[in-house]
């Protein structure tokens, strides 16, 4: 079982054996058509393409985010209709950096499914290795089960805004931003309509997770830099956050991968946590 990476070639071996099934989530937040168009024009044999804002998102309210999680049955009903069930080998890839996969690789372990994994490295990865490319679009095929296949409760932790705005004046977690640093300073703000970060946050871009081929640094590297951010801080007082929750799952993803398990998500993060003017804003360092 894989459950973390797995590279080209394991990838490439494991296609050839049965209970398997590949996503592709390429995706482009300034062009939400763009994965589909590189998907359809080419991907690893078999796989499936699922986009992350009509179909991995519920819909928005103006006061939960820019990606707010579906809920457990939506997504275990999505999943069951491309063919998930316990058991099956997951593998999710992008277009290189591992950004929206790793956020689908915790929204799959979120959901319960424990065997799935991020292919090092994506697409760029892939081809780089030589792997066959298929064009148009698979469906899938819908598995038989039902909505208790992996249990009534999360197996990922979350917290809410309201758990976020008590720590703020009585500390239980550490809040660890992933956004770029001038965004998290509050110097720009593209995507928001509020600059600023979470006061007490600190800032850790998931840019530096990977080096410049798109794969993950070695674990002890991420490990030592995770150490040097967070003290002695327990890995499961940790709760990542970032704009809308995307980009916190690829920093919770490399704290696994560094051995430093059991941290959590504020799957809202900054994009809800602006929307109410009442909640306190934080700029600067």
């Amino acid at each position: 079982m894989y459950d973390l990476l797995i590279n080209a070639v394991q990838l490439r071996a494991g296609l050839a054996q049965p209970g398997w099934l590949v996503f592709d989530v390429r995706h482009d937040l300034s062009d939400h058509d763009a994965g589909r168009r590189a998907y359809e024009q080419g991907h690893v044999p078999g796989a499936i393409y699922l986009d992350h804002e009509r179909e991995l998102s519920a819909p928005r309210t103006g006061s939960n985010g820019r990606h707010p999680l579906p809920s457990r049955e939506e997504f275990g009903a999505l999943m069951r209709r491309c063919g998930l069930v316990p058991g099956v080998q997951a593998v999710v890839y992008d277009e290189g950096n591992s950004m929206f996969a790793a956020h689908f690789w915790w929204m799959l372990r979120w959901l319960g499914h424990r065997e799935v994994a991020v292919l090092d490295g994506g697409w760029t990865a892939w081809r780089e290795a030589g792997g066959k490319v298929e064009t148009g679009a698979n469906a899938g095929s819908p598995a038989v089960g039902h909505g208790g296949d992996y249990g009534a409760m999360p197996a990922m932790p979350t917290v809410d805004a309201c758990k976020v705005l008590a720590n703020i004046a009585k500390p239980e977690f550490t809040v660890v931003d992933a956004r770029a640093p001038a965004r998290f300073r509050g110097e720009v703000e593209p995507l928001d309509p509020v600059a600023g970060h979470i006061p007490g946050a600190l800032n850790r871009p998931n840019s530096l997770n990977v080096g410049p081929d798109g794969r993950f640094r070695p674990a002890e590297e991420l490990r030592a830099e995770f150490r040097r951010l967070l003290g002695d801080v327990a890995p499961d007082r940790v709760v990542h956050q970032c704009g809308s929750g995307i980009t916190a799952c690829h920093n919770l993803f490399a704290m696994e991968v560094a051995g430093l398990h059991g941290s959590s998500l504020y799957p809202g993060s900054w994009s809800e946590w602006c929307s109410d003017p009442s909640r306190p804003v934080a700029t600067g360092e």
